[in-house]
């Protein structure tokens, strides 16, 4: 019986993924193959201006692109703001319609433009959705992000670098009072977030406003870092100290005043929210989660039909595992190796700056075994350097359980794999493994590395993403760090195993929790049941789900896809396959939706197969491919 309905739910998959048109299926060019190349070229051309007209939009991207245009200002924070983005995106969509004839151009050129009118449309989609939207939630806030991204991605090079923060700092006034009239407007249309999220929310913002300037206690997380970059710039002592004093009278008076606007915001909505429900509780709600999954997973897939692929998912896993449970020795119960598991002694850290220093240890020599073995794998590695941090104090109570922060082009900032070592009771031994490979090496780091790497590809393919591909990646490459040779102990393939098994029960509870309308004590029990998580991350993940709905669904949709294709290729190319090149099919080309993909490895088997069929495009190093408007996922 399971058989039976793993084979529907792929069939389900597969025709979903179908669902986005063939664009190498046009007509073949009927013009030259010079022509051709230079319908493409003047493609690109178009396909970069739009990217820079929308990223021109939002001064913390062109940051977060290691570029230094609107290098003072914070965005605009207003519903218009949002409405001028769309009218933008349908301005582009209609220029690109009127400009360009699919028939003339290469079908890698046809590829980009299909799919730049893919996230044209997916974005539009999604815009009449935005006030549904939570902009604060257990996850973080609005105040927290604006923060983060002044810490981590903006440089101070020049006494007009750190002019350029100060100007920030006092944009936040600003910046607060628009997403306190954006949140207050929400709330006044029915759309609340869920009542958990109030305490964690205001909590995150609180310790922005803490330590000093503001009182007697150590630094608070945006004056340190002021600081630090201040006291590292090329410049005289007395230009510095005019600075450093300006940094405070910034956080003393605009930066808190901003702070403490979204923090009135929260508090004024708190009692409105009562509810732990999903979405399907708001205006209209069934119809934006299906939206919402559309989006994340790139398919037409129904919530009915994840949550059966879920289900099989979920039953297939647990039987691996009780493979392994024997292999281990244990004798019990499944459920009782999940709790021997959980209180093993060996398999936890202690709650000590030693025990989070062997994490980060640990974590790091599983980055450096992968980058070790990857040769056999890949045809080359990621350029950009790659290190492994823990999640700072300030931000741990609302920071995800681990992440990725992508580097620049450049390398002036490197790629990033957080960990939140907040409570090491609550952090399982066994999982650190896996996780590195998702959050790290071959995962995140690879798939962000290769994109930017790619110039030759239009630029909203470089820095763009889709989440089914980008979380599909991160867990195909937890199961191929079994095939390069690790998880030799059985408990570390058991962790590996819960960590799939996690992705797997995602489907049936965002599923459950947002379209058969679940309580959350029901989700609870589910993932309890089914995870090596601790009851602090339990809930928190179920937090997630609630208030990002279908996020979570595009982790397990993207790997079955990956790992489906993968098979195919074998089966078709026999003694011929080689697993780098494959590899190279799905990084070399970018991010893509789950359908064009699909594509791309069917033109990769046809012409390895010596068929007329071209190569994938990033194989040939022709151009290629589109852009998503999308929200940065969580791990």
């Amino acid at each position: 019986m399971i058989r039976s309905t793993a084979a529907l739910g792929a069939a389900v998959l597969l025709a979903a993924c179908a669902a986005i048109p063939d664009p190498l299926a046009t007509p073949a060019p009927t013009v030259a193959t010079a022509a051709a190349l230079a319908e493409d070229q003047r493609l690109t051309a178009l396909l970069d201006r739009h990217f820079d007209e929308r990223a021109a939009l939002n001064p913390l991207q062109l940051t977060s692109l290691g570029l230094k245009d609107r290098y003072g200002e914070l965005g605009d924070y207003r519903a218009e703001g949002d409405r001028a983005e769309a009218a933008l995106v349908g301005r582009q969509l209609a220029e690109m319609r009127a400009g360009f004839d699919p028939a003339r151009l290469s079908p890698a050129g046809r590829v980009s433009l299909r799919m730049a009118e893919y996230n044209g449309e997916q974005a539009l989609r999604l815009a009449k959705w935005r006030d549904h939207d939570f902009l604060f939630s257990d996850q973080g806030t609005p105040a927290g992000a604006i923060t983060v991204s002044l810490i981590n991605n903006h440089r101070v090079d020049t006494v007009a670098d750190a002019e350029a923060y100060l100007s920030r700092l006092r944009a936040m006034e600003r910046a607060g009072r628009e997403i306190r009239a954006d949140f207050e407007a929400r709330a006044a249309k029915g759309i609340t977030p869920p009542s958990f999220v109030f305490e964690p929310a205001l909590l995150d913002m609180r310790k922005l406003i803490r330590g000093a300037p503001y009182d007697g206690g150590p630094d608070s997380a945006a004056w340190a870092d002021f600081k630090s970059k201040i006291g590292k710039l090329s410049a005289d002592e007395a230009a510095k100290a005019r600075l450093l004093a300006a940094g405070r009278a910034a956080l003393l008076g605009p930066y808190r005043n901003g702070v403490q606007q979204m923090i009135a915001s929260v508090e004024a909505v708190r009692p409105l929210a009562t509810s732990t429900d999903g979405v399907w509780r708001l205006p209209n709600g069934e119809a934006y989660y299906a939206d919402q999954v559309r989006a994340s997973t790139t398919t037409e897939l129904t919530p009915d039909e994840i949550h059966r692929i879920g289900l099989v998912e979920v039953a297939r896993i647990r039987a691996r595992m009780e493979a392994v449970k024997r292999r281990a020795g244990f004798e019990g119960t499944l459920d009782e190796f999940f709790a021997h598991v959980e209180t093993t002694p060996r398999l936890k850290y202690p709650n000590t700056p030693e025990g989070r220093e062997l994490y980060l240890k640990e974590a790091r020599g599983f980055v450096a075994q992968a980058m070790a073995a990857a040769p056999r794998f890949f045809h080359r590695l990621p350029k950009a350097p790659l290190e492994v941090r823990a999640v700072e104090p300030w931000r741990e109570s609302t920071a995800s359980i681990a992440f990725y922060s992508r580097g620049t082009p450049d390398g002036s900032r490197p790629g990033i794999y957080y960990a939140n070592l907040a409570d090491m009771t609550q952090v399982s031994r066994a999982q650190v493994e896996t996780r590195s490979y998702h959050e790290g090496a071959p995962g995140h780091h690879f798939q962000n590395a290769f994109a930017q790497e790619q110039t030759g590809l239009p630029k909203f393919r470089r820095f763009g993403g889709y989440g089914a591909y980008g979380e599909g990646w991160g867990l195909y490459s937890e199961k191929l760090g079994k095939e390069m040779g690790f998880f030799q102990d059985p408990y570390s393939e058991f962790g590996g195993l819960s960590t799939e098994l996690w992705r797997a029960v995602r489907l049936v509870v965002d599923t459950g929790l947002h379209s058969k309308r679940w309580s959350r004590e029901r989700a609870v029990a589910y993932l309890r049941d089914n995870s090596l998580l601790s009851e602090r991350d339990v809930n928190r993940e179920i937090n997630r789900y609630i208030t990002n709905p279908g996020q979570a669904t595009s982790y397990k949709i993207g790997e079955l896809k990956i790992s489906e294709l993968r098979g195919r290729a074998e089966r078709e190319l026999g003694p011929r396959f080689d697993v780098r090149d494959f590899h190279a099919v799905v990084l070399d080309n970018g991010s893509m939706p789950l359908a064009v993909l699909e594509q791309q490895v069917e033109a990769y088997i046809a012409a390895k197969k010596g068929s007329r069929r071209p190569p994938p495009p990033g194989r040939a190093g022709a151009d290629g491919a589109g852009t998503a408007r999308s929200r940065p996922p969580p791990p």
